[in-house]
């Protein structure tokens, strides 16, 4: 069997790739950075039981890119059986602190590059009849979150394309499957939660995040199962299901939070300004 990983070159996509190189099959990574790609080959093959690997650079919002270098893939290690379309970017801001640049390629990456990579091997996977398509979306494609507008908006597009071709490939043979990871502890989720807003942590809590390679386990148990959506928390499998009954009264609590956390944060400033004025000997309310 072979299987090609975008953004396999670090995170969830680098996990699923070795732990198919595991179980022995044939594995191609797909990514931007050649330095980190190379490395990627290198830990999979660490870890490979008799499978060939494969990697070449591209970056997948370019559709022209992202064919070339799966038809690589594929004449190293045969057309593709399985696609993992993992590549994707966060950059966390208030939508009007965020510039166009960064919600763009948001948007263009996470959407237009998974979209990208499937065609690149839908004829193929359609004139065999047969072949798997994993979409990696997001746990925040359920619901939107403060500060992650683009890649809200990018992730939950992601569910109404799976589930558009999932309509389409009924019958040809294609199984397409989409998943919808919390947060995962990859390079990535480290620059991250660098910049996540204080409001995105009152709705998302501070919970410990999964391993990248107990999300990959849970992605090919998924395939291996044929589930056309994998959930991986009950909240977030709530969320998928209940979400019309459920986010209206998450967004009250949300709000009563957000003014609850802004009051304490004016008397924290006040207290700090109050300290301030009394050290510095200025004249400060008598209480």
């Amino acid at each position: 069997m072979h299987v090609i990983v975008t953004g396999g070159s670090s995170g969830i996509g680098l996990a699923v790739a070795k732990a198919y190189a595991a179980r022995g099959e044939r594995v191609s990574l797909i990514a931007r950075d050649a330095a980190r790609l190379d490395q990627a080959v290198r830990d999979v093959q660490a870890v490979s039981k008799g499978g060939s690997s494969f990697a070449v650079s591209a970056d997948v919002s370019k559709h022209e890119d992202l064919a070339f270098a799966v038809k690589a893939c594929e004449t190293a290690n045969g057309p593709c059986d399985v696609l993992i379309a993992s590549a994707g970017i966060v950059e966390p801001a208030a939508f009007d602190a965020l510039s166009a640049a960064a919600f763009d390629q948001q948007i263009t990456t996470n959407l237009m590059g998974t979209a990208n990579a499937a065609r690149a091997v839908y004829h193929s996977m359609k004139a065999r009849g047969q072949g798997t398509i994993m979409v990696v979306s997001s746990g925040a494609a359920l619901i939107g979150l403060h500060g992650y507008a683009a890649y809200c908006a990018s992730k939950s597009a992601l569910k109404g394309f799976a589930e558009a071709v999932q309509a389409e490939a009924v019958g040809t043979g294609i199984r397409v499957s989409i998943c919808f990871p919390p947060d995962t502890l990859t390079p990535q989720y480290q620059r991250e939660i660098t910049m996540r807003p204080w409001q995105a942590e009152v709705l998302m809590g501070k919970v410990k995040p999964w391993t990248a390679e107990a999300i990959a386990q849970r992605i090919i148990a998924g395939i291996d199962r044929n589930r056309s959506k994998i959930h991986f928390t009950p909240s977030l499998m709530a969320l998928a299901y209940l979400g019309p009954f459920i986010k209206p009264l998450l967004s009250l609590w949300y709000r009563y939070r957000l003014k609850r956390g802004a009051r304490e944060t004016h008397a924290r400033s006040s207290t700090v300004h109050l300290k301030s004025g009394i050290s510095s000997g200025i004249d400060t309310p008598k209480l």
